[in-house]
Order: C-alpha cells, then structure tokens, then sequence
C-alpha cells in the first residue's frame, strides 16, 4: 500500500499527477491542477493563499491529513466543483460565497467592468443606475457597485434559491443600501426604470450541449447554464426588453461564450462590437442604445 503524502508538498504534487488520471474538468476556480490543488490544500489547512512557499514543508498533523484527503476524495472521484467545497470564489480581489444553489462565478467582467466600460459611456456624464440580469450569486452586481460608486444597482434573477445566496453576498459587501434584488424572468416583474448599462452573463449554453459537459459543470445549477435550443433564448427576450429601459447614451453588454457569429448571424442590424479580453476570447459584445431602439422600430417590437 503506496503512503499517503507527508508534507504539504507532497500532496501538492500527488494531487497534480492525480487530476489527470481522474480526468478533472478546470475552469471553474483555476485553469491549471497545481493552482487548483494549491488553493484547494491552502484553504483546508487554513493558511493564507498568498502563503509563502515555505509552508510547503510543513509535515501535516493526522487531523490535517484526514481533511485533505476527504477534499481530494470528493474533488478527483466524486468530481465536485472546488468552490463548492470551499463555499467561496474569487474575482479578483472580492470574496462571494458560492454553493450549490448558484452558477460559480467566473467572468470576463472581471476585466471588463473598470477597464473598457467607461470608454461607451459619456466622459462628463456620471453613471447614476445599472442592472446586472441573470445575477445568480450578485457578483456582478457587486462589481458594478464597486466601480459605479455613486450608482444604484438593480440585480435580477429568476431562481430563488439563487436570489438567497445574492441577498446574502449583498449583505456581506455592505451594498444593501445601493443593490437592490428582484425576483424576475429578465425585466418582466421589474419596475420600470432608465438605465445608463444593462449588463448580463445570462445562460447561453444550447440545451443539446449540455448532456456532454463535463461532470463538474454537470453539477451546476441547469438554469444558470441553459440557454435554450439555439442558446439564444434569454439573450433574445434580454435584448427586446433592454430597448425601453435604456438611457439615450446607455448600453447593454452580454456575455455569450461561444455565441459570437450566432449572434452576428441573428442580429446584424444592431452593430454588435466585440471587446478584446486577455485571452483572446473575446465573447462580450456591446449594443448602444441607439442601435437597440432602432432595431426596435424596424423589427415591430415597440
């Protein structure tokens, strides 16, 4: 019978060999093993995650041993995402709590938000309300409050199971005041306002993709992740409400995966401008509201 690891380097480089033997699915926390299994090892033990290297060489205690082998366990055999197991994730600097009620946050409006939205709105003109739709956890509400502070932000979601986890991180930033939760499929329950931006990673997987994802994103909630037949079902009731609830010099900014030339393909009239990620990706698009109110008129949907 192999050892177990000794030290928590050991485990770090067992767990690395081990994530590919069991065929684990990244992308939901980390895009390399070592950083996963790096994070997962440091937040059993209870250090840091900026931790030194040096903590590497401790010699882990039998209780410490049992509790990192349970997460292995559950994260190589029984597949179960990380952020579920830790019941946190990160963008960036900020903390949510996530669990199995919510889609786990990952986003390029991480990068987004305080780097290229500013560039579409109007210099000299502040940004006085926002609305992030499809909310699941309120991260990206978050994030907006965080960068528009003088704003007040709506956040939308249809699960209530979702709207608890969101209500909670809310409370947990301090933003009770200034983010503001409502049940509702996109805008239908929501009371008419203005907004300066619209933004939304709403659901955008089409429903025949989702039997082969992966077993990790299997376990996130159906919701969260399926976009109807052609992946464009929210996305296309998100666009047709967004026209009236826009400022003159707003705009709506969707995240859509994998959907860039379905949804050139679909709606061309509406200028769709693609931003650059660091990645390359470049799956987020911005619609002005101009644009948006036009296609409006000419499609009879006013």
């Amino acid at each position: 019978m192999t050892p177990l690891p000794r030290t928590a380097g050991d485990w770090l480089h067992w767990a690395g060999r081990q994530y590919g033997r069991h065929k684990v699915a990244l992308g939901q926390v980390a895009t390399s093993a070592h950083d996963e299994a790096l994070y997962l090892l440091l937040h059993t033990l209870g250090l840091p995650l900026d931790s030194k290297s040096s903590v590497l060489r401790r010699k882990l205690t039998p209780e410490q041993v049992a509790a990192v082998k349970e997460v292995f366990r559950r994260r190589l055999k029984d597949h179960v995402p990380a952020a579920y197991l830790t019941r946190e994730a990160w963008l960036g600097e900020h903390r949510f709590y996530v669990d199995e009620r919510v889609i786990i946050p990952r986003s390029y409006f991480l990068e987004i938000i305080p780097e290229q939205l500013p560039q579409w709105l109007p210099a000299k003109k502040p940004v006085k309300r926002v609305v992030d739709v499809c909310t699941g956890s309120g991260c990206l509400a978050i994030l907006l409050a965080h960068q528009f502070t003088d704003a007040k932000v709506d956040a939308v979601e249809l699960s209530p199971e979702a709207m608890a986890v969101a209500k909670f991180n809310v409370a947990s930033h301090g933003l009770g005041k200034r983010v503001k939760l409502f049940h509702s499929d996109v805008f239908d329950a929501v009371p008419r306002a203005k907004y300066d931006i619209i933004l939304s990673n709403p659901p955008y997987v089409p429903t025949r993709e989702l039997r082969a994802l992966p077993a990790e994103f299997k376990n996130e909630p159906q919701m969260a992740l399926d976009g109807g037949s052609d992946g464009l079902v929210i996305i296309r009731k998100l666009l047709q409400q967004s026209a009236d609830r826009l400022q003159p010099h707003g705009i709506v900014v969707l995240e859509v995966g994998g959907l860039r030339g379905a949804m050139d393909r679909a709606w061309p009239d509406l200028d769709l401008h693609w931003l650059n990620t660091s990645d390359g990706e470049d799956c987020v698009c911005v619609v002005q509201a101009a644009r948006l109110k036009s296609w409006q008129a000419t499609s009879g949907l006013d």
